[in-house]
């Protein structure tokens, strides 16, 4: 099985959000290493806990910097742009890194609407996502736009022999309809809703999926927040930091990620013990052997081969020591040295 990443770019309390970007640079050096498949970043706005507000600056670095990995967005959020500027911008990311670069997007404006207001003013960009999904596959694609387009004869520069990856992102029916429409990868945002609806969105997207050229089949994954440690103790003691962040997020709180300590001392209320309660019942959490056999059975039973992981915690060498540990779990720097070797 593949494992992939998502990197949402965390500020942690008391260091400046610069250094959550440059931490993502590092922990893409890392993982290209370790053997996984992709590495994608995500898009968030007006946030003080999640910092990387343009993807396809951050995936630039990454492709300069990393040899084997392929690397994606997780999302562009579309309604923000133009779909030609967004073509232009990852055939640009294509040229730096040929054959590695996803496109992933999403409807959701990954911001408060006051500032989905203030990046695209204008009020009914959500609605006019398929359209927009339809010529950014077209412009990414190298083809031509439906018959009577009005902007059939602009093409998204520069050309080459291979193209990005378009992706749609969800976590409700709403994408993996429309990413079976399109003949489009799609994947489910099964951190973000706790896995509520997975099964319904995965099936409504194979029931549904109208093969394309480049995708006869259907091709989908979920992004997972798991977290491994060398023991159960520490792990659960790592979480701690992502169960204060969980208390706040449901109060509309945004701020930086805090230290485990700090998190264990807070006087929660009964409402806040609650949401840690069942985050705590249902989180990927604890040793590389245990979670191995979890996230495996949630593959296995979602019919998939590839999970993306995406994982918290407030300093960055337990991230990077529980990337190393999924990914000495999973086999995947022998499957990264196979693939090679065949040529894939």
């Amino acid at each position: 099985m593949k494992l992939s990443v998502l990197d949402q770019s965390t500020s942690a309390k008391g260091t400046t959000q610069d250094v959550a970007i440059r931490e993502t640079l590092a922990l893409a050096r890392h993982c290209d290493a370790l053997g996984y498949h992709r590495y994608w970043v995500s898009e968030h706005h007006n946030s003080d806990s999640i910092v990387g507000t343009a993807p396809e600056v951050l995936m630039a670095a990454i492709a300069a910097t990393t040899s084997r990995i392929r690397i994606g967005s997780a999302g562009v959020m579309l309604p923000h742009y133009s779909a030609l500027k967004v073509a232009e911008q990852f055939r640009v990311l294509e040229a730096i890194a040929p054959g590695r670069i996803d496109l992933g997007v999403g409807r959701a404006p990954g911001s408060d609407m006051r500032t989905a207001y203030a990046l695209n003013p204008h009020a009914d960009a959500a609605a006019e996502f398929p359209q927009q999904v339809q010529d950014l596959r077209a412009w990414v694609g190298g083809l031509p736009l439906q018959e009577g387009h009005p902007f059939a004869s602009i093409r998204a520069h520069p050309m080459g022999p291979t193209t990005p990856e378009l992706w749609i992102l969800g976590s409700s029916d709403y994408g993996a309809q429309l990413a079976a429409h399109f003949g489009l990868p799609y994947a489910f945002a099964y951190f973000f809703s706790d896995g509520r609806g997975v099964e319904q969105a995965l099936e409504l997207y194979r029931r549904n999926y109208r093969p394309s050229e480049r995708h006869p089949q259907p091709q989908a994954t979920i992004c997972v927040w798991a977290l491994a440690a060398d023991s159960d103790a520490e792990a659960r003691r790592l979480l701690k930091t992502r169960e204060f962040w969980r208390a706040g997020f449901e109060q509309g709180i945004r701020k930086p990620l805090v230290t485990p300590e700090e998190a264990d001392a807070w006087a929660y209320s009964d409402a806040e013990r609650a949401t840690i309660d069942a985050l705590r019942r249902k989180a990927f959490v604890g040793t590389p052997g245990l979670l191995r056999e979890r996230l495996a059975e949630l593959a296995a039973r979602l019919g998939l081969d590839e999970l993306v992981i995406v994982t918290w915690t407030y300093d960055a060498a337990p991230r990077h020591r529980s990337y190393e540990l999924l990914a000495q779990a999973f086999g995947l720097a022998k499957e990264a040295r196979d693939g090679t070797q065949d040529g894939k």
